[in-house]
């Protein structure tokens, strides 16, 4: 029960959150979140597939985002 109010809260939170680089974070705690179910219900394969998955996006997209920041304009 917890883990679903941890994902639910999650992807709320990539919603709504208007920073890229937060919203980037709490898909990579989504990612993981997903994993640990994965694993619970028995699932490794998935698991590890979720977690490897969820780590190269999260990068990814963290350097999609800082190599394309914009200057502020004067």
């Amino acid at each position: 029960m917890a883990l679903s109010a941890i994902l639910m809260a999650a992807s709320l939170a990539m919603y709504f959150i208007k920073d890229l680089v937060h919203a980037v974070i709490v898909y990579g705690a989504y990612t993981v979140t997903m994993a640990v179910v994965w694993l619970l219900m028995n699932t490794p394969d998935l698991a590890i597939t979720e977690a490897a998955a969820g780590i190269c996006t999260t990068v990814l997209m963290m350097v999609a985002i800082f190599r394309t920041s914009r200057k502020e304009e004067e």
